[in-house]
């Protein structure tokens, strides 16, 4: 039987580690050729470690594991002219694109954070995936997927908290899925799909952190990941504390193969049901 992503190329942002590994290495298990990006550097208002560039040669590992082909990129998102000629650069190594898989998102936590953080945020989560659609635009033809990574945060009414990092990835999370939406619109006539993946609490070092553990556990001195565990959870309906990127990649998977290609404009939530309503839309409280 053949694989769905068999003879298809994919763009992955912030592939280094985390949902974006994940996501390389799912698609690769399914036939795709992969470029993949990342910074490769610390943003200075992130209060955890970022990914280095032997995260994205282990990713790349994976990948040619699998015996597919690779090319990675050091790259940052919210930098247009270089990432432009990253992305340039693997679809001229491997000879197409098919897939966008913006992924690439910081969330700096913390009272401590500056200010200065909600525009780095801004600029890394909604800018950097408009970047990465820009870059990769002329390169797409009839039958491409894009899909952006978002948050439940994007859909969360009444917001996550107003300091400086999270304020700014609700915001930029937010953008996200309005973009994709308009988005979707502009480019059906031209049979390109446009889908957004919306996550619920990940077990990815951007969840598991000193950092996001004293905002999950306030109550605590020094929390440790046992004592955030349960918080995590509380924000799922469903009875898990974080979801493996993987639930994720199905996700992303599904929307790059041709098994979606009447799909545009879903704002797909993997959130162990963290936004449903207490009642349907519409029925009384």
């Amino acid at each position: 039987m053949q694989r769905r992503m068999e003879g298809k190329v994919a763009l992955i942002t912030g592939a280094a580690r985390g949902q974006g590994r994940s996501h390389a290495v799912r698609l690769a298990q399914e036939g795709a050729d992969i470029i993949a990006v990342d910074l490769c550097a610390q943003i200075g208002c992130v209060p955890y470690p970022m990914s280095t560039e032997a995260d994205l040669a282990e990713t790349a590992r994976l990948v040619e594991q699998l015996d597919r082909r690779v090319v990675t990129q050091v790259a940052d998102v919210r930098d247009r002219g270089p990432l432009t000629a990253a992305v340039a650069a693997g679809v001229a190594a491997l000879g197409q694109l098919d897939v966008v898989v913006a992924n690439a998102g910081i969330i700096p936590l913390g009272s401590d954070v500056p200010p200065v953080a909600f525009l780095e945020t801004v600029s890394v989560d909604l800018v950097g995936v408009i970047n990465t659609v820009e870059a990769a635009f002329p390169h797409l033809g009839p039958g491409a997927s894009v899909i952006c990574i978002g948050s439940m945060a994007s859909l969360m009414p009444g917001g996550i908290g107003d300091a400086p990092g999270t304020a700014g990835y609700a915001h930029a999370k937010r953008g996200v899925a309005r973009f994709t939406h308009d988005l979707a619109l502009v480019l059906a006539r031209h049979n390109i799909r446009v889908n957004a993946v919306h996550p619920g609490n990940i077990d990815t070092d951007m969840l598991q952190n000193e950092a996001m553990y004293r905002t999950f556990r306030p109550d605590l001195e020094h929390p440790a990941r046992e004592d955030a565990e349960p918080a995590f959870g509380r924000m799922h309906k469903l009875p898990v504390n974080t979801l493996d990127p993987a639930d994720i990649s199905e996700a992303v998977l599904y929307l790059a193969s041709d098994a979606s290609r009447y799909v545009t404009g879903l704002q797909l939530r993997v959130d162990a049901g963290a936004l449903l309503p207490m009642t349907p839309s519409g029925a009384p409280d």
